[in-house]
């Protein structure tokens, strides 16, 4: 049976969907059979870090009771399966965001990992994508609003029966006046389970021709290899990072399903 586990943030820009997107990947590359849940419903972004956004059955559909889980999960990179959420806003306004915790119950014993990356707030759909995970990692940013945020975010989860299990210290620049890690311990009464230093690779990761997750772009970079020890810490495995992952995903992807969307038909989709 899958550990399912939510990645949260009662604040947006931490970098919880590019750290969801590549801890899973770490999983995966560490022997795991992996699956991420775009549960984002009104601002899906998963898709885009994974160059993945021209998959034709989302989360979406699902919800709206018009398709099946298992139509909606797409071969992804390195080996992780993916369920993407749409970018039609006339259908994130009829979605049952409260049916997740049913679909992903229905699928558990099919993975090792459930990576659910949930909207940042505390509303409606965020709530419904925490209550579907037994687990929630909290990702925040060293200062001052997003720690009180994600100490808000932490008792949501409690009350909702989602274990908070750790947190993740991203965009972490060394700098005067960032609040320690043994102080985010403290105030949150959560494990460290890793600080992710500010890199600028994992911006130009989304400035690429081709979109590519930061660990199979740059393996080596500072920020990869602290999401490798943290992948390691949640799996209790060590996870090597590979260096040839990338050209066979895309190889793969293209064949499949095409090159991604341009910019244009993007939003041509938002706006049906």
């Amino acid at each position: 049976m899958a550990r399912t586990i939510s990645l949260v943030s009662g604040k947006g820009g931490v970098g919880k969907t590019s750290l969801t997107a590549n801890i899973g990947i770490a999983l995966s590359q560490a022997g795991f059979k992996v699956l991420l849940i775009d549960a984002d419903v009104a601002m899906a972004n998963l898709s885009l870090i994974l160059g993945m956004q021209s998959s034709p059955i989302t989360l979406h559909d699902v919800l709206l009771g018009e398709s099946n889980i298992q139509d909606a999960i797409y071969d992804g990179p390195s080996g992780v399966f993916f369920v993407p959420s749409g970018l039609s806003l006339e259908t994130y306004r009829r979605v049952d965001s409260e049916r997740l915790e049913t679909v992903v119950n229905s699928i558990q014993d099919l993975y090792d990992f459930i990576l659910i990356d949930a909207p940042a707030g505390i509303e409606k759909n965020v709530m419904a994508a925490i209550a579907a995970a037994k687990e929630a990692v909290i990702v925040t940013t060293p200062d001052s609003p997003s720690i009180a945020d994600a100490l808000k975010t932490k008792l949501v989860a409690q009350r909702l029966g989602s274990n908070p299990i750790g947190v993740i210290i991203n965009f972490f620049r060394n700098e005067k006046g960032e609040i320690k890690a043994h102080d985010i311990t403290r105030l949150l009464e959560l494990p460290v389970f890793g600080i992710v230093p500010f890199d600028a690779e994992v911006r130009r990761s989304f400035m690429q021709e081709s979109v590519s997750p930061l660990l199979l772009r740059k393996p080596d970079s500072p920020a990869s290899l602290a999401i490798a020890k943290i992948a390691g810490k949640i799996s209790g495995r060590q996870v090597s990072l590979s260096k040839s992952e990338k050209q066979g995903f895309f190889s793969r992807f293209f064949s499949r399903f095409g090159k991604p969307k341009k910019a244009e038909e993007v939003k041509k989709t938002i706006q049906k």
